[in-house]
């Protein structure tokens, strides 16, 4: 090894586990180290390489464990962690119309969604979700919340063509959203969105603001689209047109377009969303719960449309680990076309990782482990019962693997978890709050 005074040194090294790039095609490096200085990935490969290359001022141990990517939530509802287990067992628009938005409109505060969405922080980082996509009331408590845990995430304002929580009219919800997008442009870890509910909840003229004013900031526009068969038979009833049919009429559908769902979708609309570059979120575990249906994946991916991979809320999940969620997604489509290759594990990996960056346009700076990339990193624990043997390792990541056996996370070079332990956020304190907001939910 070269002596220290001729090692350059750096921020941090990851060393001592098998490095996972997240990368098509490319094998697990063994042994592999990562050099990380300034956020960012500036040289991997072997340990032995890297240690006579650099010292760091920090070593994490991997310990044996595997290093890879960290996992990418392309759609969530944070603050709907403090709604886990309201309102369960019940159709799509019975739960939102009669249980959901009542319980918003009665409970909902800027306090609410804050502590909502730090407990939902504290298990996304648990389970090893470094970036994540979110659509809510009160999106400035959001993003107040994710500075403070450092995950990386697209945070958008949601926007109702009647009042909310938050906004007494569409006009409100709109100048909510302009000033969160002002304060947080050129955010090192933020990206402010739109987020207009449905196609069922907002206008025309109401979605074309909000697509207008996504196009006047050069920044996403996120939605739910085409979920359930009653979402479809009410808009055709409204406008004789499907949802996707329906943006497309408005000339809504664009790249700067993220939808989630798209379950009920037809061979002309896919080829509709092909051509207009729309991003797709795909949220198995919550299309299973409420019943929607199972959604075309195979045939978006056929297409070559990206696609991410989405828990969507603790209400309608009822939890945010996206290792279950890829596990699902891996199964549901099998048993569905009755066809076990389908959506095999590495491709469900890539719709965890790199996928779900694409979707989000991140592509360049996350997803994967690349010299000049962000360090957002995991490392998942290997020496497991329900790991080993070490046969395949991704098909252990998809099949296998839990949240709780991710060990370590880095978001741009700050370990936001070590050896289990939550360094940005008081656990016990979010825990204790969760528990005091809910108390009237209880007795529901």
């Amino acid at each position: 090894m070269k002596s220290s005074i001729h090692r350059k040194r750096v921020d941090m090294i990851i060393a001592n586990g098998v490095v996972l790039t997240g990368s098509p095609g490319e094998a697990p490096l063994q042994s592999g180290a990562l050099a990380i200085d300034r956020g960012k990935i500036i040289a991997l490969d072997h340990k032995e390489r890297i240690e006579s290359m650099f010292q760091a001022s920090k070593s994490l141990d991997a310990r044996g464990g595997l290093i890879m990517p960290g996992l990418i939530n392309c759609h969530t509802h944070l603050p709907m962690s403090l709604f886990r287990g309201y309102a369960d067992d019940l159709p799509l628009e019975n739960w939102l119309r009669d249980y959901i938005f009542p319980m918003e409109r009665k409970c909902l505060s800027p306090e609410w969604v804050y502590w909502g969405s730090l407990l939902s922080l504290a298990e996304s980082i648990r389970c090893g979700t470094t970036t994540l996509a979110d659509g809510y009331f009160f999106e400035e408590e959001v993003a107040r919340a994710v500075e403070e845990s450092g995950v990386r995430a697209i945070l958008g304002q949601g926007i109702l063509d009647f009042p909310t929580p938050d906004s007494p009219s569409p006009e409100d919800a709109l100048s909510r959203a302009e000033t969160l997008i002002q304060k947080y442009q050129g955010h090192p870890l933020i990206q402010p969105a739109l987020f207009p509910h449905t196609v069922y909840t907002c206008s025309p003229p109401l979605l074309q603001k909000c697509f207008d004013l996504a196009e006047r900031y050069q920044t996403p526009m996120m939605i739910h689209l085409a979920e359930t068969k009653e979402e479809v038979k009410e808009i055709l009833g409204r406008y004789g047109r499907s949802p996707i049919c329906h943006l497309n009429h408005l000339g809504l559908l664009s790249p700067s377009l993220i939808a989630s769902h798209c379950v009920w979708v037809t061979e002309e609309e896919m080829n509709m969303l092909t051509l207009h570059g729309v991003k797709v979120v795909h949220n198995p575990e919550s299309n299973m719960k409420l019943a929607a249906g199972v959604a075309p994946i195979p045939d978006f991916l056929a297409r070559k449309i990206p696609v991410g991979l989405g828990s969507d809320g603790c209400a309608s999940n009822n939890n945010l680990d996206l290792f279950q969620e890829m596990d699902t997604a891996a199964k549901l489509h099998k048993i569905h076309r009755l066809n076990a290759t389908q959506m095999p594990a590495p491709v469900v990996l890539e719709m965890a990782t790199l996928g779900g960056a694409k979707v989000l346009g991140l592509e360049k700076s996350v997803g994967s482990l690349e010299v000049g990339k962000k360090a957002d990193i995991i490392v998942v624990e290997l020496n497991r019962p329900h790991l080993q043997p070490p046969l395949n390792l991704i098909s252990h990541l998809v099949y296998s693997a839990v949240g709780a056996d991710v060990r370590d996370v880095i978001v741009e070079g700050r370990i936001l978890m070590e050896d289990r332990k939550l360094l940005t956020l008081d656990e016990e304190r979010i825990l204790h709050e969760a528990k005091e907001l809910t108390r009237s939910l209880n007795k529901k």
